[in-house]
C-alpha cells in the first residue's frame, strides 16, 4: 500500500507538471503564457488583403475581448442584440452574450454557444458602447473554456459549445464596464471581481463552486497575475487603488503589501527574472518589486519607480527593455533595470489605444483602435517598420492580439483575422 500510495502521489504531480507545461505553450489566456504578452514566433512584418493574411472571418456579434487558442481551435466572446448602434441602441432585453468556438487552420465557426446575460447589465452609454459588453478575455484548457462577463458573471464552457455552469460574482457596473479576465491555477478558475462585488474569488473550475474570496479590492479593472518563486512556492498578485496586493492562490490569504498608485489599475502586472512590473494610474506611474515578502514590503521590496507608464494598457519585457502601446497613443520604452526612458513616440493616430503591446521577440506589434497595426523593432532605439491596416472605415480594434505558433491573431468588433506568412 504505501508504494502504491506514493506512485499515485507522483503520477499526480507529473500530471499537473505536465498541464502546466501544455498551458504555458499555449496562448490561453489574455496576454499569453503567464499575461507576458511575448512569444517566440516567426511573424510577419507586413500583411494587408493581399498579403500573409491566412483567413478573416466574420464575428457572429460584437466585443473587445481577445482571442485565446486552444490545440487547434480559437476562443473569444461577443454580445448581439442590443448595443449594436449607439444612435440605435435597440431593446436591453434583446442583449444576448455569446461564447464563440472557430478553426485556427481555415477560421470557420466551429460553434456558438449563447449566455443569458444578467438583468443587471448596464445600459448602453457612449462610454460602455466603447467597448460593449464582451470586454473580459476567456481563458481554456483541457477541462474547457471559461468566460467572464461583468455582472453576468462567470460562465464555464465545454470543448463542444455546452454550458457547464454559470455563477454570479456581483453586480454592480462602473464607467466602461467589465474588464478584468479570468486565469487558471491548477484545479481553480481565478477572476477578480473587484468593481462587481470589491472581492477577488477563487472557483473550482469544475463545478463553479467558491473555494475561497477574499473581499476589499479596490478599483481595480486588472487581471491577476501568477508568480513562482524561486523555493517553488506560487503567488497571486493584484494591483489594486493604493498597493500592490500578494495572496496564497490555494487560499485567497493576504500575504504581503506594497504601496503603491493612487489611483484605479487597469493594466496587468508582469512578473520577468523575479522582478514584478506594475502600472497604471491617469499619472501613468510604475513600480517594480520583489515577490515573497510578509506584511508590508512598500520599503523593503521596492525596487524603482518611475513617473512613466501606461493608465490602460499593459507592457512587456523583451531583452531587458520594457515595452507600451500607451493608450494616449504613444510608443514608449524603458530600460527595465532603472525605468530610464529610452523612447518615446507618437503612433500612427490620435484616438485611444485600448489594446496592449505583443511580440514575437524581434519585434513589437502595437495595434490602434482605427490606422492599422504598427511593427516596430524589439530595441531600445525606434524603428518602425511598418503600419498594416485591415478592415473597413468602420471597425475598431479594441483588442490585445494572440500569438498562435507563427500566426498573429488580430481582432475588430466585426471580424477575426489570422496573419501568417
Amino acid at each position: 500500500m504505501p508504494r502504491l500510495r506514493f506512485f499515485c502521489v507522483v503520477c499526480l504531480i507529473t500530471s499537473l507538471c505536465c498541464s502546466e507545461s501544455v498551458q504555458a505553450q499555449q496562448w490561453n489566456r489574455f496576454r499569453g503564457p503567464g499575461g507576458r504578452g511575448v512569444a517566440e514566433a516567426d511573424l510577419p512584418t507586413t500583411w494587408s488583403e493581399t498579403e500573409n493574411l491566412a483567413w478573416k472571418t466574420d464575428l457572429p456579434g460584437k466585443g473587445s475581448s481577445s482571442p485565446v487558442v486552444w490545440d487547434d481551435r480559437v476562443y473569444l466572446t461577443a454580445y448581439t442584440g442590443y448595443g449594436m448602434e449607439l444612435e440605435n441602441p435597440g431593446d436591453p432585453a434583446a442583449l444576448l452574450l455569446h461564447v464563440i468556438c472557430i478553426d485556427l487552420h481555415d477560421g470557420h465557426l466551429v460553434w456558438d454557444c449563447p449566455i443569458k446575460p444578467s438583468p443587471d447589465e448596464q445600459e448602453i452609454s457612449k462610454r460602455v458602447g466603447e467597448h460593449g459588453y464582451a470586454s473580459p478575455t476567456p481563458c481554456v484548457d483541457d477541462s474547457g473554456v471559461y468566460a467572464f462577463f461583468g455582472p453576468s458573471g462567470c460562465v464555464a464552457v465545454s470543448h463542444q459549445g455546452e454550458v457547464r455552469w454559470q455563477r454570479n460574482l456581483g453586480t454592480k457596473t462602473v464607467g466602461f464596464g467589465a474588464a478584468a479576465s479570468p486565469i487558471l491555477f491548477g484545479d481553480l478558475l481565478i477572476q477578480n471581481a473587484s468593481i462587481e462585488s470589491g472581492t477577488l474569488y477563487g472557483l473550482q473550475k469544475q463545478t463553479g463552486e467558491i473555494r475561497w474570496k477574499t473581499d476589499g479590492i479596490q478599483s481595480a479593472w486588472t487581471t491577476p497575475t501568477l508568480v513562482t518563486l524561486p523555493d517553488g512556492s506560487v503567488e497571486l498578485v493584484v494591483n489594486q487603488k493604493l498597493a500592490i496586493l500578494g495572496f496564497d492562490p490555494h487560499t485567497g490569504k493576504q500575504l504581503w503589501s506594497c504601496d503603491a498608485i493612487q489611483d484605479y489599475i487597469v493594466p496587468c502586472v508582469i512578473e520577468h527574472d523575479g522582478l514584478l512590473y506594475c502600472s497604471g494610474g491617469r499619472s501613468n506611474m510604475t513600480f517594480v518589486i520583489r515577490p515573497g515578502g510578509r506584511g508590508d514590503v512598500s520599503q523593503s521590496h521596492l525596487v524603482w519607480e518611475q513617473s512613466r507608464g501606461a493608465n490602460v494598457t499593459s507592457p512587456i519585457l523583451v531583452d531587458g527593455h520594457l515595452y507600451w502601446s500607451h493608450d494616449k497613443s504613444i510608443a514608449l520604452c524603458l530600460r527595465a533595470s532603472d525605468g530610464e526612458e529610452m523612447y518615446r513616440e507618437r503612433m500612427p493616430t490620435r484616438s485611444r489605444v485600448y489594446g496592449s503591446i505583443v511580440s514575437d521577440g524581434s519585434k513589437l506589434y502595437l495595434t490602434t483602435r482605427d490606422a492599422g497595426v504598427l511593427v516596430l523593432a524589439a530595441q531600445p532605439e525606434y524603428k518602425e517598420l511598418a503600419v498594416n491596416k485591415l478592415g473597413t472605415e468602420s471597425e475598431r480594434f479594441n483588442a490585445t492580439p494572440a500569438i498562435a505558433s507563427d500566426r498573429l491573431l488580430l481582432r475588430s468588433d466585426q471580424r477575426l483575422y489570422c496573419i501568417s506568412k
